[in-house]
C-alpha cells in the first residue's frame, strides 16, 4: 500500500515551513514606529510646564483632601505654624488634636514639594477660605504671568 505523504506531517517538513519576520517587515514596523514617535513625542514633551502646573494642582487638591479629613477627626484645621506637617505627625505645639490619625492624613507618609521642588504655602485661617494652600509656580515667588504664576486651592476647579 502507497502512503500518501503529507507535507507537514513530517518534523522536518514543519520546522523549514515556519518563517520568522523578514528584514523587510521589520523595517517597516520601525519605520512606523519612528513617524509615529516622531509625531506624537513633540506633543506629548512640547508642554513640559503645562504638565507640572498640572500636577500642583493635583497635589493641591489631594492636600485639601487630607486638610477636610484632620477637620473631621479634630474638630479643626491646622494652625499656619503646624503647617503641612500637621498631616504627618501628630503636632506638638499649637492646639493639639486629640484624635490624630495614626499613620497621618497622606498615603506617602510626608507632605510632597511642588513639582518646582518648592514647599507648598498653607495659611490657616486664610485669606480666601478657612485654609489657603499655594504653589508659587516655576519662579518660586509670590504672583507672576504665564508658568510663573501662583496656583491656588481657591482658583481650581
Amino acid at each position: 500500500m502507497h502512503q500518501k505523504h503529507k507535507p507537514f506531517s513530517n518534523p522536518v517538513h514543519r520546522i523549514q515551513s515556519e518563517h520568522g519576520f523578514t528584514l523587510i517587515e521589520l523595517l517597516v514596523v520601525l519605520i512606523i514606529i519612528g513617524i509615529l514617535a516622531g509625531y506624537v513625542g513633540p506633543k506629548i514633551m512640547g508642554h513640559p510646564e503645562k504638565a507640572k502646573r498640572t500636577m500642583a494642582a493635583v497635589q493641591i487638591t489631594s492636600l485639601e483632601t487630607a486638610i477636610e479629613s484632620y477637620r473631621l477627626d479634630n474638630g479643626f484645621y491646622p494652625s499656619t505654624e503646624q503647617g503641612l506637617q500637621a498631616l504627618v505627625e501628630a503636632p506638638s505645639t499649637g492646639r493639639l488634636p486629640a484624635k490624630w490619625k495614626t499613620g497621618g492624613y497622606l498615603t506617602k507618609g510626608k507632605v510632597p514639594q511642588d513639582p518646582w521642588g518648592n514647599d507648598y504655602v498653607y495659611l490657616c485661617p486664610g485669606s480666601h477660605s478657612d485654609f489657603d494652600i499655594t504653589s508659587y509656580g516655576a519662579d518660586g515667588q509670590s504672583g507672576g504671568e504665564g508658568d510663573d504664576m501662583d496656583i491656588n486651592n481657591w482658583t481650581i476647579e
